[in-house]
């Protein structure tokens, strides 16, 4: 797939646009969105990502359509696991309703910048190191046990990285909001405001779900432009997420386990795509290894299957627990 240097400017130059001018709006207007304004945003988002899934078939081929929609939902899939992150990080920093749309604008902007990076990062690595393929399957086998096992998330505070500590010791701050301002002057010093700390918290949180999301969308489209379409529209759309399904994140019980598993198949793709293209030379005298190759259609329906699996049980259980409860009492 060859992209032309116009249609990367194009893209980045309407991202950039859109996302600046929702700054600008919730800056000056800060306030907690009512639900068809979030619905509405939120429809523009999911219809353009489809839409653009469709420009890719009728330019490119059902390959790359493919891909891209895998890429997509995999990245939305990954950005909702995100969301009970941002929930703590608002409970923490005590944000105000109102002010709770900018500081995830404004995060958001920070993340998809730190994703652009770590996109370029990865097609660097993997034009000059073929092998690359084999750490980053094993990396998300891991993360997937790893997530397995972690289970539903029963933490209900945010725990501060170091970068973060670092900072807050670094920057005298203010006590209290003062509406959108990251700093303020007082008493002729200069003093960060909590927004501040928040839009740092948020954008270094996304950027540590980024060590998973982007080896996972790797092991879908090898296309670097489509990678970063596909993490434009997920992200994007995160901050309507956040406010319509605030409630209905902690029906998601299985969401943990549903990923765990997403991103197991998706490093096993990983891995069988390595042993395809690379040459081993302990096995068969160095020749290549024969073995299958996932489709992007069958990877396709997996997702999909994953999530919509996931999401039911999830459901289900939730609701039985209620009932159960209500029984009970």
């Amino acid at each position: 797939m060859i992209v032309s240097p116009w249609v990367w400017y194009l893209t980045i130059g309407i991202a950039a646009a859109l996302l600046l001018f929702d700054v600008a709006v919730i800056g000056r207007r800060p306030h907690r969105p009512k639900t068809k304004e979030l619905v509405v945003a939120l429809g523009v988002y999911v219809g353009a990502a489809i839409v653009f899934g469709l420009g890719v078939l009728a330019l490119e081929g059902g390959q790359y359509a493919g891909e891209f929609y895998a890429g997509w939902l995999t990245e939305y899939s990954l950005s909702v696991d995100n969301l009970f992150i941002f929930l703590l990080i608002m409970a923490r920093f005590a944000v105000p309703e109102k002010l709770q749309q900018y500081a995830l604008m404004v995060g958001i902007v920070v993340a998809i910048v730190l994703r652009g990076i770590f996109i370029a990062v990865g097609a660097a690595a993997i034009n000059q190191f073929a092998w690359v393929f084999y750490v980053f399957g094993a990396f998300l086998i891991y993360t997937a046990v790893k997530l397995a096992k972690e289970g539903e998330s029963d933490d209900e505070e945010f725990e501060e990285n170091r970068f973060m500590k670092a900072m807050e010791n670094r920057f005298p701050a203010t006590g209290d909001y003062v509406g959108t301002k990251l700093f303020v002057q007082e008493a002729g010093k200069r003093l960060a405001t909590p927004m501040f700390f928040v839009i740092l918290a948020l954008g270094t949180t996304d950027l540590l779900f980024a060590l998973d999301s982007i080896p996972a969308i790797y092991g879908l489209t090898k296309q670097p432009y489509l990678i970063l379409v596909a993490n434009l529209f997920a992200l994007m759309g995160l901050r309507q997420l956040y406010f319509l399904l605030g409630g209905l994140l902690k029906k998601l019980v299985y969401l943990s386990v549903g990923l765990a598993v997403l991103l197991a198949f998706i490093g096993v793709k990983l891995l069988l795509h390595a042993l395809h293209e690379n040459t081993l030379p302990f096995i068969n005298g160095g020749d290549h290894v024969s073995v299958p190759e996932i489709p992007i259609a069958v990877s396709l329906g997996a997702i999909v299957v994953i999530l919509g699996v996931t999401t039911v049980a999830s459901l289900w259980k939730a609701n039985r627990d209620a009932r159960d409860g209500i029984a009970a009492a």
